[in-house]
């Protein structure tokens, strides 16, 4: 071919071309068309030896998407394809290779549709970018959950290389420290309404004694299981949670109430010798287990994840103070209780639904299924003020626990869907 160059000097060789495409197949360029319109080598020295359908490219490199519509094109026949046709005169303002017919200048339309094989492949780059963005915000979501021990990596306090296992640990564990949430019906002298005044009660115990938090907790624990198994009578009721409120103390305190002291808070209803046979029986009937997750340990750890300040701690605690008077939340696990209690306590705060990835991803529940307990609780709060049952309301309306009973509460989540 290179001999038709030499005897035809109107066409442009490979030779004189810098980054131009070969293509396939022969032919010239007709004088007619040289009759109406300026020497195509006097607007683009880029045209080599014109193939069946000519293609004048400029010198700006080819882009990925038109790359692969030439790849299909070189494919296709050439009896299959509709020639689109430009005006040589904006040819180079064009920044893509446009099609320009020789032969049928004069009877180009203007009206081209699009060959199927640039849509399909159009439409599948637009898929991939598609899936591409997707991925990118997948990303980035899983980049909104914080590492919430990165900070305490170096305080060995903080055991950050056991801490993930010692959790895991507790929710396997933690369905070992619920009980019947019926229980009561095995009991033929006290109910469920007797069972909340008792804790009512051991609740501003508590506050008075300035006992630590765990404490509490414990208590609650030790009570309901030992009345899951163990009948009592009405009037060894009180008997019962002043003893298991000094069990709570020997296995958290470290300066624990002498039994005296407790006698003496119960009005010397029982004697000491009652108060020793009673601790006799529950250690015996618990079998000294007294090593569960209580609701706190919980608390501790998802306040961590919820990076909380002391207004949303102690709005957390007295959410979770009154689920610890009502026998209807047994039927909730630690975990869930303590992750309601929160949520909650945000959504009291903030007056929206807030729940991030972090929150979700340490307790393990989203928000949806939180929001049956958060219900509860904030009909809880709602009623707290009224009643009999008032001990938690008035130990959290005091300036150390940051009147966090008189905050307003989250009403609207009663209505909320998700």
């Amino acid at each position: 071919m290179a001999g038709s160059n030499e005897n035809n000097p109107g066409v442009i060789g490979p030779s004189h071309l810098h980054g131009g495409l070969r293509a396939g197949g022969g032919g010239k360029f007709m004088g007619a068309t040289a009759q109406n319109r300026r020497a195509l080598s006097s607007i683009n020295q880029n045209v080599i030896r014109a193939p069946p359908y000519p293609c004048a490219v400029n010198k700006r490199p080819l882009s990925e998407k038109f790359a692969a519509q030439m790849a299909n094109k070189q494919l296709t026949k050439p009896e299959e394809v509709k020639k689109p046709v430009q005006s040589v005169s904006t040819l180079n303002e064009s920044e893509d290779c446009n099609i320009l017919d020789v032969n049928d200048t004069d009877e180009a339309s203007e009206d081209s549709d699009v060959p199927m094989y640039v849509q399909h492949t159009e439409a599948m780059m637009d898929e991939i970018d598609r899936m591409e963005e997707e991925v990118e915000m997948e990303d980035v979501d899983e980049e909104l959950v914080v590492d919430i021990d990165d900070c305490d990596k170096k305080n060995p306090l903080a055991v950050v290389e056991y801490i993930d296992d010692i959790y895991k640990f507790y929710k396997k564990a933690e369905c070992t420290s619920c009980v019947p949430p019926a229980y009561m019906g095995v009991q033929h002298d006290i109910n469920e309404r007797m069972r909340g005044i008792l804790i009512d009660w051991l609740i501003e115990v508590h506050y008075k004694f300035e006992l630590m938090d765990e404490t509490l907790y414990l208590t609650v624990n030790l009570i309901d299981r030992f009345l899951a198994v163990q009948q009592v009578v009405r009037k060894k009721l009180q008997l019962v949670g002043v003893t298991a409120m000094l069990l709570a103390c020997k296995y958290e305190e470290v300066s624990v109430p002498v039994v005296e002291d407790l006698i003496l808070i119960s009005d010397k209803a029982y004697t000491r010798k009652e108060v020793l046979d009673m601790e006799k029986l529950m250690v015996n009937t618990l079998q000294f287990n007294f090593s569960l997750p209580t609701p706190y340990v919980f608390m501790r750890r998802f306040l961590k994840a919820a990076q909380s300040n002391k207004k949303l701690e102690l709005l957390s605690f007295f959410m979770i103070e009154l689920c610890l008077v009502e026998y209807e939340m047994l039927k909730f696990p630690p975990s869930l209780l303590a992750s309601a209690a929160i949520f909650t306590a945000q959504c009291t705060l903030s007056g929206s639904t807030h729940w991030t990835k972090t929150c979700e991803w340490y307790t393990t529940y989203s928000a949806e299924q939180l929001m049956d307990c958060s219900r509860m609780m904030v009909t809880f709060h709602q009623k707290a003020g009224t009643g009999k049952l008032t001990g938690v309301h008035r130990k959290y309306s005091t300036s150390k626990y940051g009147y966090a009973a008189k905050t307003e509460p989250a009403t609207f989540l009663l209505e909320a869907r998700f």
